[in-house]
């Protein structure tokens, strides 16, 4: 029986594919706990519809990600903060603080979730790098300096 999948099921496929498999299968487990429904032709004109927007929609995001980390290649951030006699900060300097500064900085909103630092965060004084993840394909690197203040 074929069956399109409403959810990810482990070691059968992904969301929105078209499988086959044993009709017991399909119609004692799959579809009663909603993971699948029957592929009918309806249903499988739905499915082509729904993919080619979700398509052009991602295609759109994609673009705006890769637009904003051309602008931002090249910045580098200062976050200040207050140092100990030793050069450590008192407390950390995370993700949240980066997405700050960038938006104090140069009026770029990023989520902080999708800014990752080396370590989950940084405790002295210095330069470091944090990946930033804008999209599933867009990803680069910026640079930040944590400075006394």
């Amino acid at each position: 029986m074929e069956i399109i999948l409403i959810q990810d099921v482990p070691n059968l496929g992904f969301k929105d594919d078209i499988v086959t498999v044993k009709d017991g299968y399909a119609r004692n487990f799959l579809i009663p706990k909603g993971m699948a429904i029957m592929a009918l032709p309806s249903e499988k004109k739905k499915l082509a519809e729904t993919l080619k927007q979700r398509s052009f929609k991602e295609e759109k995001v994609r673009k705006e990600a890769e637009k904003l980390a051309e602008k931002m290649t090249d910045i580098h951030v200062k976050i200040g903060a207050k140092v100990g006699t030793s050069g450590k900060i008192f407390g950390s300097v995370n993700a949240l603080q980066i997405a700050d500064a960038i938006k104090n900085q140069y009026d770029i909103e990023i989520d902080r979730k999708k800014i990752m630092v080396d370590g989950d965060s940084v405790k002295e004084v210095g330069v470091y790098k944090a990946k930033v993840n804008l999209h599933k394909e867009v990803r680069f690197d910026i640079k930040f300096e944590v400075i006394a203040e």
